[in-house]
């Protein structure tokens, strides 16, 4: 499966589109802690919604952790590994 388009460029649109709504103008780099720049938990869960559609699949549960949802960078990583083939062991 592609996911196709710039992971971190539809992601960094997802997060300043948040912002947005809330009224926050910051500035997002990719290794901003998007605690920081003020995503509340209920943002982040509007957040992984956001990135479930965009990107078109679910996130397994057990990789909706306060770590994959840090920055730009660890969800990049988070979205990108879910359209990796695994390697045969």
């Amino acid at each position: 499966m592609q996911i196709g388009g710039d992971v971190q460029g539809r992601l960094t649109a997802l997060v300043k589109s948040i912002l947005k709504q809330n009224a926050i103008a910051a500035d997002v780099g990719p290794t901003t802690l998007l605690v920081d720049v003020g995503l509340t938990s209920m943002d982040m869960v509007n957040l992984m919604l956001a990135v479930e559609a965009e990107f078109d699949f679910t996130i397994p549960q057990n990789q909706i952790t306060p770590e994959n949802f840090q920055s730009l960078e660890t969800l990049t990583r988070l979205v990108s590994s879910q359209f990796t083939p695994a390697s045969a062991a």
